[in-house]
């Protein structure tokens, strides 16, 4: 009988993680195709093929791209983007979420620094991202400190910390393998 217990759980242990990588997998899959595709459904009838949404957002995307860098198109972004900076509660709305997009997929990004930062009087650390060198502009109280953010294990959620300088340590690990670590609470490594 407890052969066939072992043998359940392990069964569980290993459908469990492929089905749900599927599911998500399928599920980030309708969304995107969602995004454009329900519009086309109507146009396309029964001609709309699954993916044709994601294939039109792409598209969609990648001129918009292009139109932004451009110069008479550019110039217009620009004011749209500055009319909406200046907006009461939506200039907040849309600077937290245009920063935390240019800092994931821009040029400049953020977590790419990987930190060890050590707790006073505990001796506890924890790994962390900085997230910005200087935070100096928002108090001079912040002059020699750098902002680290500290993932919470299993959720995207976390801390954001103001650390001495003196009190983090450069890690040489890839991002991807240090948020790996930390969400999954030390159980993923590699």
């Amino acid at each position: 009988m407890k052969a066939i217990a072992k043998y359940f759980i392990n069964g569980i242990l290993t459908a469990l993680p492929i089905i749900l990588v599927f599911y998500v997998l399928i599920k980030v899959f309708d969304f995107l195709d969602s995004i454009l595709g329900d519009t086309l459904k109507d146009y396309m009838k029964n001609d709309y093929i699954p993916g044709i949404g994601i294939l039109a957002t792409v598209v969609l995307l990648t001129i918009l791209g292009w139109l932004s860098s451009q110069y008479i198109s550019g110039r217009f972004i620009s004011l749209l983007d500055s009319a909406l900076e200046r907006i009461p509660l939506v200039k907040t709305l849309y600077s937290v979420i245009k920063d935390t997009f240019q800092s994931l997929l821009g040029e400049k990004r953020s977590f790419s620094t990987v930190v060890l930062v050590e707790m006073p009087a505990t001796g506890l650390k924890s790994i962390g991202f900085i997230t910005t060198e200087n935070p100096e502009v928002l108090s001079d109280h912040f002059t020699d400190h750098v902002a680290v953010y500290i993932p919470q294990t299993f959720q995207i959620a976390g801390f954001t910390f103001l650390v001495p300088r003196s009190s983090i340590t450069v890690l040489d690990i890839k991002p991807e393998d240090a948020m790996k670590f930390i969400l999954s609470g030390g159980v993923a490594s590699k």
